[in-house]
């Protein structure tokens, strides 16, 4: 099993581009994985991890409800957003300058073989990683991603998730608000629930956070949990460069 993750970090990109990205990244990775089942081989199938910050872009998951977002086609354009209706799970959400998206693209043969673990993990990387700034991320019963105040009338977002897998292939993944403009999620019923608010780490700690520093920390606690082998850096490739 091939524990190495590469670390591709695409600094500020297209959402199309990343996403035709990840789907090559994906479909590479599944390609081996039939020719081995094919020609009874064990050619070993490589990991990515990619972190971006996208310009502002709406996105609805494939079970999503299109009555979620509040605009139309002109304010759009107004806000200088693009909207995508894409292949994962998970309802409507926004991107945007601020905010850390990472991307993990695993073969969970080479890990372990479970969704469920998968998007635990995921969010312990997140509660764990906002920990280190005094926030109590938590989970919420039935609904993905990190919240603050859960329970209470001021539960509040801090993390979304969605992903695709394909032959226990994985893409998309997480955004953390780290000094997003909240303003945007206002466009939206984010995630389809209605009545909870969003928030980020610089409103709830009132100052601007070093994203590289996240991003360390971030990689620290996943590496941790996913029993990584390492992380090797990769500098920006194929046609996303």
């Amino acid at each position: 099993m091939n524990r190495t993750i590469n670390l591709i970090d695409l600094g500020f990109k297209d959402y199309q581009e990343v996403w035709d990205f990840q789907s090559e990244l994906l479909q590479e990775i599944v390609n081996i994985k039939t020719e081995n089942r094919k020609n009874q081989l064990q050619k070993s199938t490589q990991n990515h991890f990619l972190f971006v910050e996208h310009p502002h872009v709406y996105t609805l998951g494939k079970s999503g409800d299109m009555s979620n977002l509040l605009l139309n086609e002109q304010q759009l354009a107004a806000k200088g957003a693009t909207f995508y209706k894409i292949n994962r799970g998970g309802d409507i959400t926004y991107h945007g300058p601020g905010q850390i998206v990472g991307y993990p693209i695993l073969d969970l043969e080479n890990f372990f073989t479970d969704i469920h673990k998968y998007l635990r993990l995921l969010e312990e990387t997140i509660i764990l990683t906002i920990a280190e700034y005094g926030l109590k991320g938590e989970r919420s019963s039935g609904e993905t991603g990190v919240w603050l105040d859960v329970g209470t009338p001021f539960a509040r977002k801090i993390c979304a998730m969605g992903i695709r897998s394909s032959r226990w292939v994985t893409m998309h993944g997480f955004a953390l608000n780290v000094n997003v403009d909240l303003g945007y999620f206002d466009n939206i019923i984010p995630c389809g629930i209605r009545g909870k608010a969003v928030t980020s780490m610089e409103a709830e700690l009132r100052k601007k956070i070093d994203q590289e520093q996240v991003k360390s920390k971030i990689l620290k606690h996943f590496k941790n949990l996913f029993e990584v082998e390492e992380f090797v850096a990769k500098k920006n490739s194929n046609k996303i460069v």
